[in-house]
């Protein structure tokens, strides 16, 4: 383990979002035109086309997904509670189809405190956790509560943007320069074919890997 971010501290993760807040924040700030970022780059028409299949896609899976037995199993073997703190955005397509999933497993265990950030306010922190170099959503951060006199945290471990294998894909569409409506076209195909099982059987290899590095 390492220390996390200096950015991450106890007022950082008391403000942030439940699962709940987060989706009632986005759908929120959709009825009234605007995505959760300020920027207007992601408050465009099309921008605001996805956000509203976002939060449609985000109600299914919170109400479809089936968490694997065996991820259940390596859940209830955790011996210490966990902080999953998430980087997110209500206008990310990849957002849209992980965070509810993410929901879903971390609800399995009352030792996974799972919290969301937005990305656009917390630009500091999205820094510290590039993907090849670029601002990728969502990203997982797993954290342990370090109780000295003043909390710190080490981080476990982190998780995202997206499964390796649409990563992958996404990388070259970006080399063939593919035009943004015909990659997340071709994205949110990738995830109603791949029915969450790459996420869960990530996550659960994370998890797995993160519980030996805790002990």
């Amino acid at each position: 383990m390492q220390i996390a971010s200096p950015l991450i501290t106890s007022e950082l993760i008391a403000s942030a979002l439940t699962y709940e807040q987060y989706v009632q924040l986005s759908t929120d700030l959709f009825a009234q035109g605007r995505t959760t970022s300020d920027d207007p780059h992601y408050n465009t028409p099309e921008i605001l086309g996805y956000t509203k299949l976002n939060l449609h896609r985000m109600s299914r899976l919170n109400r479809l997904t089936v968490v694997s037995d065996e991820l259940k199993t390596a859940l209830a073997q955790l011996s210490e509670p966990w902080i999953w703190l998430v980087l997110t955005e209500s206008w990310c397509g990849d957002a849209a189809q992980l965070v509810p999933v993410l929901h879903r497993i971390a609800g399995e265990s009352d030792r996974i405190h799972l919290r969301f950030l937005l990305r656009d306010k917390n630009p500091g922190l999205m820094n510290d956790y590039l993907t090849n170099g670029g601002r990728s959503i969502p990203k997982l951060i797993c954290l342990h509560e370090i109780p000295l006199a003043r909390p710190a945290y080490e981080e476990i471990g982190t998780w995202g943007p997206r499964p390796a294998g649409l990563q992958a894909h996404m990388q070259t569409w970006k080399t063939e320069q593919l035009p943004l409506s015909e990659a997340v076209e071709r994205a949110q195909r990738w995830y109603n074919e791949d029915h969450t099982q790459s996420t869960q059987a990530e996550l659960l290899a994370a998890i797995t890997s993160w519980s030996k590095i805790s002990v």
